[in-house]
């Protein structure tokens, strides 16, 4: 018995037209502001605007680098002043 092919081959094909067109989707280019929308005005003591993709980087104070120290071995917890029972 003989298979056909052609719903095989189809369904490549649509594979790959799905996979061509959403190649598309992550086109880069400069960002603007949309149709009758300026960019915000420039904060106080600066001259001029910083541009669209100026603004969408988060400042270092909004994200900053982790510094975390791994325990390299077991030690004893400090007695937490805060840790009260419950009142009565």
């Amino acid at each position: 018995m003989i298979r056909p092919t052609a719903p095989k081959a189809a369904g490549i094909v649509l594979v790959g037209l799905a996979a061509l067109a959403l190649a598309g989707c992550g086109n880069k280019r400069e960002l603007k502001p949309a149709p009758g929308h300026g960019l915000p005005p420039a904060p106080y003591g600066r001259e001029q605007s910083r541009g669209a993709d100026a603004l969408l980087k988060a400042p270092i104070q909004a994200k900053p680098d982790r510094n975390v120290e791994l325990r390299s071995r077991s030690q004893e917890r400090e007695d937490d002043p805060f840790d009260l029972p419950p009142e009565e």
